[in-house]
């Protein structure tokens, strides 16, 4: 005799069904869920994060690019332009940072909804907005809206472009949504050539594994769109480079080569707070910082599983869902498997797309269970949400005060070279170069290393003409062209101990 079926689960599935038939009619107005979330985050930025913000290594370089009163840094082989543009309708104003700051994190905000409106179809706009929530409350979310820094706005291009492929995929005649995508994928390697290459794969290959998928408009977007993007970068290869090869070459050299290397550990012990861990040899320092890190592909399995199991859902959010996960992983791939170092903002793609599924996953909890049940649940999630955000905060916050820290040292530093009569037209070489020459209003030029731009004898040629400095910390010597150049110390700070400028006859 068999026995009988479980009722449990198939209840629980009802109960979820309706849940989302509920969630999806209180959607009725999108604007209000999703720009809420989007407020959210601006405010969040505005109060955590952009308060006394300095100017970072890899921000001074592609501000420098288009600020019209400093010289340009070298652009070194790995890096894009776009940024750079998208800054620029500030910096033809003003160079004051906390102007260019506001503009980010306002634009940042609106990004984010015009990210998720995309999706307004494919899914609930409660879920929605939920997952653009968890989204932008994580650490590195907040910490890089206001920064000139490429990886956020990637992961907006790449949760745009994934949204209006499914949209084209499900209606072949949505051209709205076929000019996103192509627009998006654009964005993308118009800002970072790589991951706009694994964006486009992801993409193509579930447009050619899907037979209603394979459509020549849509396949055409998905190349056509990288291409246009990355035609500036290329030729840019040709013009400065010696070449697209010898570019992606030099590229790869600069980020320590591409293998199989495991990087999981390192992105764990960078969630304390650390925008760059290279080499990653540091204890992991406050444990409960990366608590949500580990949690992460639990939750995402839970949407997975949630979606794949739900008859109610299959047709309508099940693609969407998988998909998101499918491509947000597949963008994971060069930064947890081929490098061997963590930069935590270039996971910020993945987490974009990874936290659909986490939403879908944590409605599926709060709803699914018995009535009796439900408020609990739904208030220990709450309060598990609630001291996510306290932590998260903590450390976007901590962040932004050591950068702040940091950028007043630099203008010390800087005021200090000034005042030793290193000033416009000027060139500052060395130790942490790039900051301090962009604040002192002096080019920086290289010898040697990933940013080298010039050769020693050249430097001391220019020497000859202008003021060169040649900064040199914790106690090492002059390179040979700056010997004999008068000694000038400088202020001290936590990446430039004993800080010392040696400053060419040309200075006074």
């Amino acid at each position: 005799m068999q026995s009988p079926s479980p009722v449990l689960p198939g209840r629980q599935q009802e109960r979820f069904r309706v849940a989302l038939r509920q969630l999806d009619a209180r959607g009725d107005r999108p604007v209000l869920w999703l720009g809420g979330t989007a407020l959210g985050y601006v405010l969040l930025q505005l109060v955590l994060v952009v308060p006394g913000l300095g100017l970072g290594w890899d921000e001074t370089v592609y501000v420098s690019q288009v600020d019209p009163d400093r010289p340009a840094a070298y652009l070194s082989a790995p890096r894009a332009r776009g940024v750079s543009y998208l800054v620029a309708p500030v910096l033809a104003l003003t160079d004051a940072q906390p102007a260019l700051r506001l503009y980010l994190a306002a634009l940042s905000g609106l990004a984010l909804f015009l990210a998720l409106w995309v999706w307004r179809r494919l899914l609930p706009p409660p879920v929605l907005a939920l997952a653009g929530a968890l989204f932008a409350t994580v650490w590195i979310t907040l910490f890089y809206g206001p920064q000139v820094m490429p990886n956020l706005w990637v992961a907006f291009a790449t949760l745009a472009a994934v949204g209006c492929f499914l949209r084209v995929a499900d209606d072949p005649g949505d051209r709205g949504a076929l000019t996103g995508l192509a627009l998006a994928l654009a964005a993308a390697a118009l800002l970072r050539p790589p991951d706009a290459a694994w964006l486009a794969l992801a993409l193509g290959a579930a447009a050619l594994a899907v037979p209603g998928w394979r459509r020549p408009p849509l396949l055409a977007a998905v190349v056509l769109g990288p291409l246009a993007g990355v035609a500036p970068w290329v030729a840019e290869a040709h013009a400065a480079y010696g070449g697209l090869f010898a570019r992606l070459e030099r590229a790869s050299e600069i980020q320590g080569g591409m293998g199989w290397h495991l990087a999981f550990d390192d992105q764990l012990v960078a969630q304390a707070g650390r925008s760059l861990c290279r080499p990653c040899t540091v204890g992991w320092e406050h444990p409960v910082t990366g608590l949500w890190w580990l949690a992460l592909p639990v939750a995402v399995a839970l949407g997975v599983v949630a979606v794949w199991r739900v008859r109610g859902v299959r047709r309508r959010w099940r693609t969407p869902v998988l998909l998101a996960t499918a491509t947000g992983l597949t963008l994971a791939v060069p930064y947890l498997l081929l490098i061997d170092y963590a930069a935590p903002r270039f996971l910020l793609p993945t987490y974009a797309l990874l936290m659909l599924p986490v939403a879908f996953g944590l409605v599926r909890l709060a709803c699914g269970g018995r009535r009796g049940v439900r408020p609990v649940v739904a208030g220990a999630l709450a309060l598990v949400l609630a001291g996510h955000l306290a932590v998260q905060a903590g450390v976007a916050h901590g962040a932004a005060s050591r950068s702040g820290a940091a950028g007043e040292a630099v203008a010390a530093v800087a005021a200090e070279l000034n005042r030793a009569g290193v000033r416009p037209p000027c060139v500052v070489s060395g130790h942490d170069a790039v900051r301090v020459a962009y604040r002192a209003g002096c080019a920086s030029r290289q010898p040697a290393g990933h940013d080298e731009s010039i050769t020693a004898a050249g430097l001391r040629a220019l020497a000859e003409r202008r003021p060169v400095a040649v900064l040199v910390a914790e106690g090492g010597e002059p390179p040979r062209h700056a010997r004999g150049w008068r000694a000038v110390p400088l202020p001290s700070w936590s990446s430039s101990p004993s800080y010392v400028a040696y400053v060419s006859p040309s200075a006074r």
